[in-house]
């Protein structure tokens, strides 16, 4: 069978969900040495890096995917989180903010400017994040969580319980249940 990026690319995700990061790496940059501008690849790299914890390397490939598709959610999901997570958060909000211009729909993008709002105590901004994710998504259990836990540090009490309500209905993955 002869080598090319799509096989490479499967080959390497299934060596990722083995957990054989190293493995997956290197197909990843044979991949790449095959198919330079594949904005996939770089960000299916980038999500290796980050798998294997490092951040540093998933931030370069995941840039490297943006420069080529800019306009991509899941790039720009995962490029915020991954600055967040360096505690880069100028960057990660700057990357949510462009995200939300592009798709203001995008749950996940509310959800982590509000989690940067609450690590920041700003608990007025975070409840207003919180709240557009779940207007979106209803059934965002992430976003409820932590509504839930910013109701809380601002006092409303009531608002929690409706959390609490809401999040028994449905499971972690974000499935109503039966």
């Amino acid at each position: 069978m002869r080598e090319s990026p799509e096989n490479l690319n499967t080959q390497a995700i299934e060596l990722a969900q083995k957990g054989d990061y190293t493995e997956a790496i290197a197909c990843f940059k044979r991949a790449l040495s095959l198919e330079r501008y594949n904005y996939l690849l770089w960000f299916n790299l980038g999500i290796t890096y980050r798998d294997a914890g490092d951040l540093s390397a998933a931030r370069h490939a995941l840039e490297k995917a943006y420069a080529i598709n800019s306009e991509d959610d899941d790039i720009i999901e995962t490029l915020a989180l991954v600055c967040y997570n360096m505690d880069r958060t100028e960057e990660a909000m700057s990357y949510c903010a462009e995200g939300i211009e592009l798709n203001p729909n995008n749950a996940h993008l509310w959800n982590t400017i509000g989690v940067i709002y609450f690590n920041r105590s700003e608990y007025d901004l975070a409840c207003e994040a919180f709240e557009h994710a779940i207007t979106i998504h209803p059934y965002y259990y992430d976003a409820l969580y932590n509504l839930r836990d910013t109701y809380e540090e601002l006092g409303n009490a009531a608002g929690a319980e409706m959390c609490r309500r809401q999040m028994a209905q449905i499971s972690p993955n974000g499935n109503q249940n039966a």
